[in-house]
C-alpha cells in the first residue's frame, strides 16, 4: 500500500509510475473518492459533536424540571442523519480501501522503463554453457528414460502438472533444500518453516490480491489460502507489531512448499516439471530498515548468485522492466539459468525489494527507543532456489554420453552419489 499523504499531495508521482507499469488505473476516480471520504468523516465528526451538545442539554433540563421535548425531536432528526452518513461513510471507505489496495508499488529510478519483458535488461552473465559431444535431452526426456518422474499416474490422481518424484531425484530434491538451508544458515539467516495456508488478511497484506485469484488456491469453506510462496506467510507473522529496531535486519530462511495454479503454459511447459502446481523452495526473507534495505537487495542478490555458481549452473541475470515488475515490487532482478536440454535461459529465481509496500499493508513498524515514533520497515524477497526448476537445469545441463546425469559436486554429500 502506498502512503496516502503521497497519493494526496503528489497525483503526478502515481500516474507516472502507473504509465511506466502500463496500466489502467483511474487515478481521477481515486482521488474523487479520496476527499469524498473525508468530507464525510468531517460531516460524521461535526454532527457527532453536535448529537453530544444536545444530549448535555437534554440531561441538564432534565435536571432542571424544564421541557425538553424539542430537543428530543432534534436529537431524533440528528440520530438519523448522522446514521444516514455513517452508513455513506462506511461505503466510501470501504471503496477506497478496495481501490487503494490495488494500487502497485512505486519503481525505482534504475528500473528500465518498457511495457513487457522485452524491456528486461541483461546485467551480466555467469559460467560457461555446456558443451556436449552427443545429441543431449530435455528434462522430460531423461526423467522418462531414467524412471525419475511419473506424470501419468499423478495426472490419474491429481490431474495435469502434478508429479511423482522417484528414486534419485527424490534425493536430488532433498538435498538442494539442505544444500540452500546450511548456505543461508551461514550466511546468518534463521531457518523458518511456514504454514502452507494463510488467511485472507495476511495474503491481501502480501499480495495484491485480486490478481491472483487466478493463480492461488482457495480451501473451500474457510478463510484460507494455500500459499504461493514461504514469502507470504513470513511477511504476515509481525503483522500489526512494533519491532525492536536493533534487531534489524531479521533475515529469513523460508522453506514450504508452494502452490501455484499456473495458468498459462505452453508447448513442453506443460509437460515434465518445470511449471507445475506444487513445488518445494528455500526463500530469503528480510526485514530491513529503509536506509538499508537497497544494500541488503544486493546481497541477496549476491547471495543467490553465489548459490548456483557453487552448483555450477551458468545463468544470467536481468533487471526487469517497469511493465515486468510485480505490483507489489519497487525493483526487481531474475536469475536465468541456462537449460542446455531447452537451448535456452529460464526464469528460476526472482529477488526484489518491496520498501514499505507490503509492511503498510500488514501494519509492520519498528522503533529505536519506546518514547519514539514508530516507522514503517521495508521488506525483501528472493527466491533462492525453487527446487523443481533448478533440477530441471541440473537434468539438462549436467547429462552425460550414456543418459545419465552428473550431480554436482556441492550436492553429493548430501546425496552420497555422484550420478544418476
Amino acid at each position: 500500500m502506498l502512503d496516502p499523504k503521497l497519493i494526496r499531495d503528489n497525483p503526478e508521482k502515481i500516474r507516472e509510475m502507473l504509465k511506466a507499469r502500463a496500466l489502467d488505473f483511474s487515478m481521477d476516480d481515486f482521488i474523487k473518492l479520496d476527499k469524498e471520504r473525508r468530507e464525510l468523516i468531517i460531516k460524521t465528526d461535526e454532527l457527532r459533536k453536535t448529537k453530544n451538545q444536545i444530549s448535555v442539554e437534554i440531561a441538564r433540563k432534565k435536571k432542571s424540571n424544564e421541557d425538553t421535548s424539542g430537543l428530543i425531536g432534534q436529537m431524533q432528526s440528528v440520530s438519523q442523519e448522522l446514521q444516514r452518513l455513517e452508513e455513506s461513510q462506511e461505503k466510501a471507505e470501504d471503496a477506497y480501501k478496495k481501490l487503494s489496495l490495488t494500487l502497485p508499488n512505486l519503481i525505482h529510478e534504475s528500473v528500465p522503463i518498457g511495457k513487457d519483458e522485452t524491456a528486461n535488461k541483461e546485467i551480466k552473465k555467469w559460467g560457461n554453457k555446456p558443451t556436449f559431444d552427443f545429441k543431449i535431452l530435455d528434462h522430460i526426456d531423461l526423467t522418462q528414460n531414467l524412471g525419475l518422474v511419473d506424470l501419468e499416474r499423478a495426472a490419474k490422481v491429481s490431474g495435469a502438472r502434478f508429479y511423482y518424484l522417484k528414486n534419485q531425484l527424490v534425493r536430488l530434491n532433498q538435498a538442494l533444500i539442505q544444500f540452500a538451508l546450511d548456505f543461508l544458515s551461514e550466511k546468518n539467516y534463521t531457518p523458518i518453516q511456514t504454514p502452507y495456508m494463510i488467511n485472507r488478511n495476511s495474503m491481501e497484506g502480501a499480495i495484491i490480491a485480486q490478481d491472483f485469484e487466478d493463480v492461488i488456491y482457495k480451501v473451500e469453506g474457510e478463510d484460507l489460502y494455500l500459499i504461493g510462496t514461504s514469502e507470504h506467510a513470513i511477511a504476515s507473522m509481525y503483522c500489526d507489531e512494533i519491532i525492536e529496531g536493533k534487531s534489524l535486519p531479521l533475515r529469513y530462511a523460508g522453506v514450504s512448499s508452494c502452490f501455484r495454479k499456473e495458468a498459462g503454459a505452453h508447448g513442453r511447459d506443460q509437460k515434465g516439471i518445470f511449471r507445475v502446481h506444487q513445488f518445494d523452495k528455500v526463500e530469503q526473507f528480510v526485514f530491513s530498515r529503509p536506509e538499508e534495505s537497497w544494500n541488503e537487495h544486493e546481497r541477496m542478490l549476491s547471495l543467490v548468485e553465489e548459490f548456483y555458481q557453487k552448483i555450477g549452473i551458468p545463468y544470467r541475470i536481468m533487471l526487469l522492466s517497469s511493465g515486468d515488475t510485480g505490483k507489489i515490487s519497487a525493483k526487481t532482478y531474475d536469475l536465468e539459468a541456462w537449460m542446455a536440454g531447452q537451448n535456452s535461459y529460464r526464469e528460476i529465481t526472482s529477488c526484489s525489494n518491496c520498501l514499505e509496500f507490503q509492511a503498510r499493508r500488514l501494519k509492520i513498524r519498528f522503533r529505536d527507543r519506546t518514547d519514539e515514533q514508530p516507522q514503517y520497515l521495508h521488506t525483501l524477497n528472493s527466491t533462492l532456489v525453487a527446487t523443481t526448476r533448478t533440477m530441471v537445469a541440473i537434468l539438462e545441463n549436467f547429462q552425460t554420453k550414456d543418459g545419465h546425469v552428473s550431480i554436482p559436486h556441492a550436492l553429493q554429500k548430501y546425496i552420497g552419489s555422484n550420478t544418476i
